[in-house]
Formats: C-alpha cells, sequence, structure tokens
C-alpha cells in the first residue's frame, strides 16, 4: 500500500454523516460536513468555451456558482435531466476565499450514518487509472457506496 493510500485510509477511518446520491444507478457519497445545501434543477447558464464537463453556472442568492455535470465527468456523458435531478452545493476550502461549486445528479437519497470500520480505501485499479476522486468505499448494508473526495474533483 503506498504512502497516499495509508493517509486515505487514516482520513476515512472514522464515523461519517454522508449524504447519498445516484448517478445512472449507481451509489455515491458526499461527507455531509461539505454540503452546503440541496437545490432543485431550474436550469443552468450556458458559459461558452468551458471544458465539456461544466454544465454552466447558477445565481445562487446573488452569487455565481459553477455547475459541474458529474456524470459526464466520469463517463463523458451528458446526464438527462428528469423531475428528480438535483443539484448539490459543495463548499470549496481549499483557498482562502469562501467559494461554492454545484454538482448535478440523477437524485438525492438520504443522509447515513458509516462506522469508521465499514470504510475501505479504494482498491488499486491499476496505474492507467485515475481514482484520486475516491475518497474510499463505505458498506452500508449489502450495497457499496463510493465515497467521493470533493476536493479532489
Amino acid at each position: 500500500m503506498s504512502d497516499n493510500q495509508l493517509e486515505v485510509k487514516r482520513d476515512i477511518q472514522v464515523d461519517q454523516q454522508l449524504l447519498t446520491f445516484q448517478l445512472q444507478g449507481e451509489l455515491f457519497g458526499l461527507e455531509i460536513l461539505k454540503v452546503k445545501e440541496l437545490i432543485e434543477y431550474n436550469g443552468i447558464t450556458k458559459v461558452p468555451m468551458v471544458p465539456d464537463y461544466i454544465r454552466g453556472v447558477i445565481n445562487l442568492r446573488g452569487s455565481v456558482v459553477p455547475v459541474v455535470d458529474l456524470l459526464y465527468l466520469f463517463s463523458k456523458q451528458p446526464s438527462q435531466i428528469t423531475k428528480k435531478s438535483c443539484i448539490i452545493i459543495v463548499e470549496d476550502s481549499s483557498g482562502d476565499i469562501e467559494s461554492y461549486t454545484g454538482i448535478l445528479v440523477d437524485n438525492v437519497n438520504e443522509v447515513i450514518d458509516v462506522s469508521g470500520k465499514d470504510i475501505e480505501p479504494p482498491p488499486a485499479f491499476g496505474t492507467n487509472l485515475r481514482t484520486k476522486f475516491i475518497l474510499g468505499m463505505a458498506k452500508v448494508g449489502e450495497e457499496i457506496i463510493i465515497l467521493l473526495d470533493m476536493e479532489y474533483l
């Protein structure tokens, strides 16, 4: 196991509350402390000449917030907008200035408590696959929830 994987394992081996959501039937989770709010999809203003995974921007109480299409980022397929489509507003704590990013998801499920003993580091898929955006894998009952590292994304 690399030093990086050991570092990740120490970070995730604590009890956590996760916001779970779906992309094309797959279950993902975010640390609830990173989530600012959930908003209904009401349209997005497209911005020219941005990467394709940037769906556009929204006006969030006077602030312009970019919206990332996670499905496109992962699979190069744009998300299909449905009645359940939602934007999760996450806080970016990497800089000195408070900023937010929206992530477009198929639907939000629930907030769950996960024990640290049920969270494992991401498996090694090989050197050609980029998995740094995966913080870990949470085992909840028979399901596995892919924990996303929003700082890396």
